[in-house]
């Protein structure tokens, strides 16, 4: 953030607002009350499936606790998690697994 002076950085903010706003009014204004094509809807159900493991993966494989140096612990939770939801095709099972992992390894260390 120190390469950016403040102009920039409300420039940056408002555009991602702006598009922000217009993708969401493609959706919700533009169809309204209408049907979406089935073709829409099918790819509209994988939306939260590509978005989770985007938040999440950035985080996994440059974790702020390490000061983003890759750590293997985290490496192997995370691929404990996606086995696991793999395996079972179960997101509360991926998760369980995930947490679990996570505060094994913490009580290991400790």
């Amino acid at each position: 953030m120190s390469n950016f002076d403040q102009t920039s950085l409300w420039i940056v903010i408002i555009g991602l607002a702006v598009g922000s706003f217009a993708l969401r009014f493609a959706f919700i204004g533009f169809m309204g009350g209408r049907p979406m094509p089935a073709w829409l809807m099918r790819h509209l159900r994988y939306t939260a499936v590509a978005i989770i493991p985007a938040l999440v993966a950035p985080p996994g494989v440059w974790p702020p606790t390490t000061g983003g140096e890759t750590s293997l612990p985290h490496l192997a939770v995370a691929a404990l998690t996606f086995a696991v939801g793999y395996l079972t095709r179960n997101v509360l099972w991926a998760l369980l697994s995930g947490v679990s992992g996570f505060l094994l390894l913490f009580f290991l260390s400790s």
